[in-house]
């Protein structure tokens, strides 16, 4: 796990900017504390700061170049089955030198060109530069594990794995309005776009190419032709499984340990997190199969005893005989690293679970460098709140009519995230809201947070204005076309695939891990598993039993049977505690005091002024959510723009 950093200049006013590489190098130390090195050729300059995981000898490091001189490569992520292909490239007639997966990319890419990303098991990203071509190949894995990131204008094309490094490397900083009106509303920004106006994220499953060769018709001016849009390499398989229900279960069973294992490769100490919910206890039931004591890790919650899960984590660890440690926090221990977080993230991302992300990472580094986690099973089989609310709006369910001649009364109940019946007044109150949508819309709502009128009265961009309005449309109908009339809710599942597991639940993960120098590895998203999953109906996933269907029961044999008899309990962050105490002059006296909103002229000062007023009321519904995702914008502009 790395990151990287390049700049290819297609002009000499692009050149101008190679000294900047250093600061870029400078801020991605976290993702990679081992070492770090910069390559220079011509148009090119490429830089890699190391987390050493696979072959840790200095003969492995990067950016590495091929035995000819030629290639040159920076790659961050792993390659789990580099071993299978070795000997396919030894009898191409090359000699490898390391016992790396960096180099096995290398050359396949030397022999195969961008055909070599189809043997790629893994997670992501990379540069590889072509002297002889004077051209940039870029790609990410399929399911944007691993971030890239890239600015480009006439000059020239900078990429990097964070937002950080593009600003280290001194990119132009213009927000996006539109960005900024999906962030208010989701809490994060999806790909392809992001915060600023010319910074675009890499699609999963896609790579780019790009030709550095001087112009024939005018060589002197140093001017340089690019290349088009970013091409897909990569499409989720959807043809329907002809297997029987049990025969569904044994072939998942199989696919989930095969993926375990390439995912156990280290040179390194190794361990997995343990949550105590079913998909991480049946990562850590596959892997404690073949790593004898292998070390599993938990946080506690000693103030939360609604989101504590120590007690199943335990039972896991107990019954799979691992090295269990288990990290009981109390919200002082959260509160002291909220600032850390917000302080990492570098572009606004709003998901407040981040927090716990982090303080477990940060935990789990003292004693392991690759964690193994249970992330992606949700959004590939059925786990979220929302999914059984679709599954309910879709099939008629009985509750249906029921909360929506109640919505009236729900409306008024207070309705809180931070306590047991406030949580379900305001479930049912979204569940209400959603029925009234067609399923493309009750989709983007329930995604959200905040409804687009609500955003629209907050903002000073008039986000009715004909072009930002066709731009937001344009952007929002990508994001849910593969939502229709007459598909099921394998659409929803798709989406979730293509739309929140890139853009918030992955980075959250890639953020928070790499922030802490840990990488995280996620045998759910092994692309031969995500293929079966979207090869079974939904009866397989979902019903009116419950989520997760197929894994609960695949894996029961392995599990302790109280997994089964306990609801599913996400992790809450007390913000609302902490924005009615320890939080509350950042709010009132910085970050949204009507002075600086005024100044500012982003936000109408009124709309943040009854925004406040609702937080701090005895009915604060969604408004906890809003202000954080309030907080975060404020604070990563007023450290990156003012």
């Amino acid at each position: 796990m790395c990151g990287i950093a390049g700049i290819a200049a297609f002009n000499e006013n692009g050149k101008k900017f190679f000294p900047q590489i250093h600061h870029a190098v400078q801020s991605l130390q976290r993702r990679g504390p081992d070492a770090n090195n910069i390559f220079s050729h011509n148009n090119m300059v490429l830089a890699h700061t190391r987390l050493s995981v696979i072959d840790t000898s200095a003969a492995a490091s990067q950016p590495m170049t091929d035995a000819s001189g030629r290639f040159t490569i920076v790659f961050n992520g792993e390659f789990f089955n580099f071993k299978e292909h070795r000997e396919f490239i030894k009898q191409k007639g090359y000699k490898l030198s390391t016992e790396s997966d960096t180099e096995v990319l290398l050359y396949l890419y030397l022999i195969e060109k961008e055909k070599c990303l189809q043997r790629l098991n893994g997670f992501f990203s990379f540069a590889i530069y072509d002297q002889e071509e004077e051209s940039l190949f870029l790609a990410r894995d399929r399911f944007g594990v691993k971030p890239f990131l890239y600015y480009l204008d006439d000059d020239k094309l900078v990429f990097a794995s964070e937002m950080k490094a593009l600003m280290a490397m001194g990119i132009p900083k213009e927000t996006d309005d539109v960005s900024l009106f999906t962030y208010l509303q989701l809490n994060y920004i999806p790909g392809p776009d992001s915060i600023f106006k010319r910074v675009k994220k890499l699609l999963p499953g896609t790579f780019l190419k790009i030709n550095l060769q001087t112009s024939s018709t005018d060589k002197s001016s140093g001017s340089f032709s690019k290349t088009t849009a970013p091409l897909a390499y990569y499409t989720t398989k959807r043809t329907a499984s002809e297997l029987s229900y049990p025969d569904q279960q044994k072939k998942l069973a199989e696919l989930m340990d095969a993926s375990v294992q390439r995912r156990l490769i280290s040179d390194v100490p190794l361990g997995a997190f343990l949550s105590g919910g079913i998909d991480s206890s049946v990562i850590v039931a596959l892997a404690s199969r073949h790593v004898n004591k292998l070390n599993t890790f938990s946080i506690g919650f000693r103030d939360e005893p609604l989101f504590d899960e120590t007690k199943y984590a335990n039972l896991v660890a107990q019954n799979c005989k691992t090295n269990h440690t288990v990290f009981s926090l109390s919200n002082d221990d959260l509160f002291d690293n909220l600032f850390n977080v917000l302080d990492y993230i570098d572009e606004p991302f709003a998901d407040s679970s981040a927090l716990a992300v982090y303080i477990l990472s940060k935990q789990v580094r003292k004693h392991v460098t690759v964690a193994l986690s249970g992330d992606g099973a949700d959004e590939l089989f059925g786990g979220y709140n929302k999914h059984a609310a679709e599954w309910r709006a879709r099939n008629g369910y009985a509750m249906t009519k029921a909360v929506l001649l109640l919505a009236p009364l729900l409306k008024i109940l207070p309705q809180s995230r931070n306590s047991k019946y406030g949580n379900k007044f305001r479930q049912l109150n979204r569940f209400a809201e959603g029925m009234k949508l067609d399923a493309k819309e009750r989709y983007w709502r329930w995604a959200g947070f905040e409804s687009e009128e609500e955003v629209k009265k907050m903002l000073v961009a008039d986000l009715s204005e004909k072009t930002k309005s066709k731009e937001y449309q344009q952007r929002k109908s990508t994001l849910l076309q593969h939502i229709t009339h007459e598909g099921d809710l394998n659409d929803v599942f798709y989406t979730d695939m293509k739309m929140v597991l890139p853009g918030d639940m992955l980075t959250k993960v890639d953020l928070m891990s790499m922030a802490n120098s840990l990488e995280v590895r996620t045998p759910f998203l092994d692309y031969e598993v995500v293929d079966f999953a979207f090869s079974l109906p939904v009866s397989s996933k979902i019903d009116r039993d419950g989520r997760k269907k197929i894994i609960r029961d695949a894996f029961r044999p392995l599990l302790p049977e109280e997994l089964y008899h306990r609801n599913k309990q996400g992790f809450e962050v007390p913000l609302l505690k902490w924005f009615r105490s320890e939080l509350k002059s950042l709010i009132t006296d910085d970050l949204l005091e009507d002075r600086f909103i005024t100044e500012q002229n982003i936000f109408h000062v009124d709309a943040i002024r009854l925004l406040k007023q609702k937080l701090f009321s005895s009915n604060p519904s969604e408004s906890v959510a809003q202000v954080w995702a309030l907080i975060v914008f404020q604070y990563w502009w007023k450290k990156n723009m003012k």
